[in-house]
């Protein structure tokens, strides 16, 4: 009897232990380590699920303070205006309209067929820059170009970081050999929309701290290393001393002037400077990710900023509404080298809107019909 309880033990001892590895071998090999993607492959899907709002037009009619269009064609002209139709663009500005006979007929081609549709601004030409006398020459044809219709003055990012004289020095933004230009401007009652420096973060090592390592991967030279470029903060404190040496000229800093992700130094230096404004033009991310304090400044500054997109396409400003418009929560950025986040709504009040949207613009251009455009 001891003797056959000892086989049942056993017996069953065996089929315990030789069970799960039964069930091991029919769940099939052991699986594969999982690969760690790299930045551009990992493309999580949310699972927050919230109320979205996606508005494909503009409450109010606004102006595109900031656009590009190179020479454009009558048909490529035509086509805009559909496009512009269908989301409420009133006005596009048109910052790349050159000088001398390309500025003329840029301003045809644009203006002369839709005369309130299109702003041409005129641009510098540096070819002179080194004969003496280059900045009073640059404002008589900037007069020149007023007369053949231009309604401001755009300046690149050249200017201040790459234009040098033939000895190899920098032009420095507060140059005195502009002082002529800038001061025809106020004489004219034109403004000017100045892009100086790029984003803080281009100008910091490239590691993997930079939050727009991305972008520059993909475009390496959009870096701005110190061994060819000025610093940052030097640039900053050039920009706002030419500001302010032109009290009677308006000036409209490109892109929240590069200070987007710190708006509490826009604000001061927008009360330092009373002849500066922004646009907003390629830095809706900065305003999306902090959506509390982007409703506030824009509240306070209202009378500040101006609408902007930089890089035209249609189907892009509404990214622009829904976040001025609404209080959607973690959406996607159209753009993802320039937001490795997602970005919520900072709903304004409509009379902000509205400033934003085109009332600050009419203030500052001169020849726009505001008939247009509600009260």
């Amino acid at each position: 009897m001891l003797i056959l309880i000892s086989i049942l033990c056993v017996v069953n001892f065996s089929v315990v232990i030789l069970w799960p590895r039964a069930a091991m071998t029919q769940q099939g090999p052991t699986p594969q380590k999982q690969q760690t993607p790299t930045i551009d492959e990992y493309q999580p899907k949310s699972t927050l699920v919230t109320k979205e709002h996606k508005i494909e037009r503009a409450k109010f009619p606004f102006i595109d303070i900031h656009s590009h269009h190179w020479n454009p064609t009558a048909q490529e002209v035509d086509r805009l205006v559909k496009e512009m139709d269908t989301i409420n663009l009133q006005v596009m500005v048109n910052l790349s309209g050159g000088t001398g006979e390309r500025l003329k007929g840029t301003v045809q081609v644009m203006k002369g067929r839709y005369p309130e549709r299109f702003v041409v601004f005129a641009n510098m030409s540096y070819g002179d820059l080194d004969t003496p006398g280059f900045g009073k020459r640059v404002a008589a044809r900037l007069e020149e170009d007023v007369r053949n219709g231009a309604q401001g003055l755009k300046i690149f990012k050249d200017f201040g970081m790459e234009l040098k004289y033939a000895n190899g020095q920098r032009v420095h933004a507060d140059d005195p050999e502009f002082d002529a230009v800038f001061e025809k401007c106020a004489e004219l009652k034109i403004p000017v929309l100045i892009h100086v420096a790029e984003p803080s973060a281009f100008f910091d090592p490239w590691d993997y701290h930079n939050e727009r390592w991305e972008e520059l991967k993909e475009f390496p030279g959009r870096a701005r290393p110190p061994a060819k470029y000025p610093p940052f903060e030097t640039l900053m404190t050039e920009r706002n001393h030419l500001f302010a040496k032109h009290p009677r000229t308006n000036f409209i800093a490109a892109h929240l002037a590069f200070h987007g992700n710190d708006l509490e130094r826009l604000a001061k230096t927008l009360d330092s400077l009373p002849n500066m404004y922004v646009d907003i033009a390629a830095v809706l991310a900065e305003l999306g990710r902090q959506p509390y304090a982007a409703h506030d400044f824009l509240v306070k500054y209202q009378d500040r900023v101006l609408m902007g997109k930089d890089i035209y396409d249609v189907n892009e400003y509404k990214w622009y509404f829904r976040a001025l418009e609404t209080r959607d929560e973690y959406f996607e950025y159209y753009r993802k080298r320039h937001a490795f986040w997602r970005i919520y709504g900072f709903q304004v009040p409509d009379e902000v809107l509205k400033k934003v949207y085109y009332k600050n613009a009419l203030k500052l251009v001169p020849g726009m019909d505001s008939k247009a455009f509600p009260e």
